[in-house]
């Protein structure tokens, strides 16, 4: 089985590479009964996604653009998810598992209630996105992605690790972090930091989350005063 490690947090990939697995090209997402298994949805320009009820497995989907995406109890089961640009996605009440996006634009997504395990982000922009009670409950990790101005409120991600992503006003509001690994970032424009106790970082990032600290509590130095 492959993986992708960094440190101590390593995501099972998707085995569509297995001996007697075939990927069937496919012109719709829409399978029998609720059903998509063995299959390649590729280079599709969509105006809207909709899918309700659906089970997708052992897939790929790849240069798929969508200006409108709704996802509403979607299972995935080891799909890989590369050069897609989703726009508008709301993505609700399902659950995510041996996933990977890779190279794919979801600015201003809207998860919510998504439960992740074993799911890879990587070099994905995810601008402007909220994350609302998002549950890792396995490994999760987010490589080389931009996450700026991104939400995650009320979630759970102590499974979860951050590498080399742009966290620019990335925020956190309420929710549960014991174990966020976010070593290898810039951390000095986080906000939210009361809500981030117990996470991992280096020794040297702690002058970076005063830094964000200080912005975020607005304070005015002393020595910038005049006449002080």
């Amino acid at each position: 089985m492959d993986t992708r490690t960094i440190r101590r947090t390593s995501v099972a990939l998707p085995a569509l590479d297995e001996p007697g697995l075939y990927l069937s090209n496919v012109a719709s997402l829409e399978g029998g009964r609720g059903r998509m298994a063995e299959f390649h949805y590729a280079d599709a320009d969509l105006r809207d996604l909709d899918l309700t009820d659906t089970h997708l497995m052992d897939g790929r989907i790849s240069g798929v653009k969508v200006q409108r995406t709704r996802l509403d109890r979607v299972s995935v089961d080891s799909v890989e998810f590369a050069g897609c640009d989703l726009a508008s996605l709301r993505w609700a009440d399902s659950k995510v598992s041996r996933a990977v996006f890779r190279d794919c634009k979801l600015m201003g997504a809207a998860l919510e209630d998504v439960t992740l395990d074993h799911v890879l982000f990587e070099d994905c922009k995810l601008d402007y996105s909220t994350f609302t009670r998002v549950r890792a409950v396995g490994p999760v990790i987010f490589s080389r992605c931009s996450l700026r101005e991104t939400t995650f409120a009320a979630a759970d991600l102590g499974a979860a690790l951050a590498d080399d992503c742009d966290l620019r006003l990335t925020e956190f509001d309420g929710g549960t972090y014991r174990g966020l690994d976010l070593r290898g970032n810039d951390l000095s424009r986080l906000r939210g930091l009361a809500f981030l106790q117990r996470i991992v970082i280096d020794q040297a990032q702690t002058l970076q989350l005063a830094g964000a600290l200080a912005a975020e509590l607005d304070v005015t130095f002393g020595e910038d005063l005049e006449g002080s």
